[in-house]
């Protein structure tokens, strides 16, 4: 599967072309604007780029209103399919937003039933009862996604909605060449439907990616051979940050252990889980982390753990936004052309340095040295060895291991290292010794 071996680069598509946030039906090419970044994505070593909801929506995207069309507020399909084509000649992939749990009030099919009731033939592919009425006295009670009404939900056990959604990715597909789906709040699909997903579209597309949303329980079921690819793994995004401003790397150091490590009761060992330090709905890095020192570090964890790294656009230059308790636009703004720093450029040597090492890409996972502000990991394949290395304290540490030993390269500098037992880490720092 491609999208183990690559870096993903996660866009909200109506915040980062600048769209109303509110569906004004009118229509604007703003989705061209991905064009004047694919160069960018390209020479930053992005192979994948994932975007949030692009189709037709009553106000943020997850709340469609046709899944064949693109938002007005974005532009038209014809635009998108140039879109595409472009960031596939740049040598980048295409992911999109598959919100199949939900639909939007507008959505054409909820519509009927609005206007029909009991004689739409649309009835059954909610859950309604005409017993009741909604809150927005449409004469009818229906199922909102979690409490959220302007959300309704829809019944994936009825086969004419999947059959329906079937087809509308494959419509995806053949019109704009997508590579694959992250499938939107995943753990509150119908777990037929997923492994229904999978089979069909890898007779499509072989190599068809599926990455789930999941914020808690076990991963293993729903990522498997029959359901999903992979998934967001929020365990450890919540360790990533928290190791760093509470000075605790037993934190992430547990987590990654827990999740990859050799013992036979680590969970996840062979899977490669969507990893990220922030994305669309959580505080971005840059204004979680309490220490700005440790935002290089904390990416330099990011992109040598197991998993598959996923960058939210932005934050690779550091820019902040913090989630506020009633809206998430701080998280989603628009930007009218990358903004490349010194954090960036290590960035892009990093995903450089990942792209040509398989240990780091799908080697095992063993902790070497664990210290409160010091953590030393490897990854580990039949043929290569690499050995992270992280300091977030602002002081020079002395490692001593058994494991410390022979002579290594660092792939960060170039520079070789030879070890006798201990290895000097400098303050606030990234070693990737091979």
């Amino acid at each position: 599967m491609w999208a183990y071996e690559g870096v993903f680069y996660q866009i909200y598509p109506i915040g980062f072309c600048g769209a109303p946030v509110h569906n004004d039906g009118v229509t604007v090419s703003r989705i061209l604007k991905l064009k004047n970044w694919a160069g960018y994505l390209g020479d930053l070593g992005i192979t994948s780029i994932l975007l949030n909801p692009i189709f037709e929506s009553d106000n943020h995207g997850y709340d469609t209103r046709d899944f064949k069309k693109i938002d007005c507020r974005l532009g038209t399909n014809e635009d998108f399919a140039e879109v595409c084509k472009s960031l596939h000649e740049n040598g980048v992939k295409i992911v999109l937003d598959g919100v199949f749990n939900h639909v939007g009030r507008g959505f054409w099919a909820f519509k009927d039933v609005q206007e029909k009731k009991w004689d739409s033939p649309y009835k059954d592919w909610f859950h309604i009862s005409f017993d009741g009425n909604s809150c927005y006295d449409d004469g009818f009670w229906y199922e909102g996604w979690e409490g959220h009404f302007e959300l309704v939900k829809l019944n994936l056990q009825n086969p004419a909605v999947v059959d329906y959604l079937l087809e509308c990715v494959k419509f995806w597909i053949n019109t704009f060449d997508i590579d694959g789906l992250r499938l939107d709040v995943a753990y509150s699909l119908d777990h037929n439907f997923m492994r229904r997903l999978r089979s069909y579209t890898q007779e499509l597309k072989p190599d068809f990616a599926l990455i789930g949303e999941v914020l808690f329980g076990d991963y293993n079921i729903i990522v498997n051979d029959e359901m999903l690819h992979s998934c967001t793994n929020y365990e450890c995004y919540k360790g990533l940050y928290s190791s760093f401003n509470s000075m605790n790397l037993f934190e992430i150091a547990h987590s990654l252990h827990r999740q990859f490590g050799a013992d036979p009761w680590c969970i996840y060992r062979g899977k490669h889980l969507m990893t990220f330090a922030d994305n669309h709905d959580v505080t971005r890095l840059a204004s979680i982390l309490t220490n700005k020192a440790h935002i290089p570090l904390a990416y330099g964890l990011l992109l040598g753990m197991p998993g598959v790294p996923c960058l939210y656009y932005g934050s690779e230059w550091a820019e902040p936004g913090e989630k506020a308790p009633d809206n998430d636009y701080a998280l989603r703004p628009c930007f009218d052309a990358p903004k490349p720093n010194d954090l960036t450029s290590f960035i892009k040597k990093l995903i450089q340095i990942r792209e040509h090492s398989d240990a780091l890409c799908n080697g095992s996972y063993r902790n070497v040295v664990i210290q409160n502000h010091q953590l030393i990991f490897e990854r580990c394949t039949e043929n290569t060895r690499v050995l992270v290395a992280i300091n977030a304290a602002d002081y020079p540490y002395t490692a001593y291991h058994g494991d410390l030993s022979g002579q290594m390269t660092d792939l960060i500098t170039g520079e070789t290292v030879t070890m006798q037992g201990q290895l000097e880490l400098p303050p606030y720092s990234v070693q990737y010794l091979r």
